[in-house]
């Protein structure tokens, strides 16, 4: 796991939280589409901590090439209450992302950096017991990678399978995809979708 002060190389993960500054970024160069995990990229398994568990979500795949084609950075930014409130340690986390890593690498499909935040209000567990504003609907986690790698805000997209990732989204100045039960739009269809908008003028939010 990283921190700001580290080497940054692709597909770490990075405790967002830590030494991590909550203030706007500069903007940057790079497009970029943040991705939630759970119920997004993979099947949403309550607190899952095991990377045997780990399965990738019809669609995701072919949706994650083409993103890549069309030129977008793909970055994941993940709440994991699951450390704060004792289910599982910061370890468990790093095995599950490099799980992910390792079946989305089999296809060619290249995370930037996972991003997460263990913190809740409602945990068990110190340090962890504090409201953070890395953690979405916050827009910390974003923040952070966008500083770490020159990310244009305006330019990028959020996708996730709740409200509040697409509120993470708003609040730090992207546009934002809700894919899954909520919207009806699968994660191929969205990637597509952002896909052609790569380089055209989009709406703040889609569809």
């Amino acid at each position: 796991m990283l921190t700001r002060t580290e080497t940054m190389t692709r597909g770490s993960t990075i405790l967002a939280c830590e030494n991590g500054d909550f203030v706007q970024p500069a903007v940057g160069r790079v497009p970029a589409v943040f991705l939630d995990r759970d119920g997004t990229l993979i099947v949403d398994k309550p607190y899952l901590a095991v990377p045997d568990d780990v399965e990738i979500l019809p669609g995701v795949v072919d949706g994650l090439r083409a993103l890549q084609a069309a030129g977008y950075l793909l970055v994941v930014v993940t709440n994991q209450s699951g450390v704060a409130r004792g289910y599982f340690d910061v370890d468990a986390v790093i095995q599950v992302h490099e799980r992910i890593k390792e079946l989305l690498t089999r296809h060619d499909v290249s995370i930037a950096a996972f991003y997460f935040c263990p913190h809740h209000l409602e945990g068990t567990v110190e340090p962890w017991i504090r409201r953070c504003p890395f953690r979405k609907p916050g827009p910390g986690m974003l923040w952070r990678a966008a500083a770490d790698w020159s990310i244009d805000l305006k330019r990028s997209w959020m996708v996730g399978n709740a409200h509040l990732d697409i509120a993470a989204g708003r609040a730090a100045g992207c546009q934002g995809i809700l894919v899954g039960t909520l919207s009806g739009v699968g994660f191929a269809e969205a990637a597509r979708a952002i896909s052609a908008r790569a380089h055209a003028t989009v709406p703040r939010d889609w569809p």
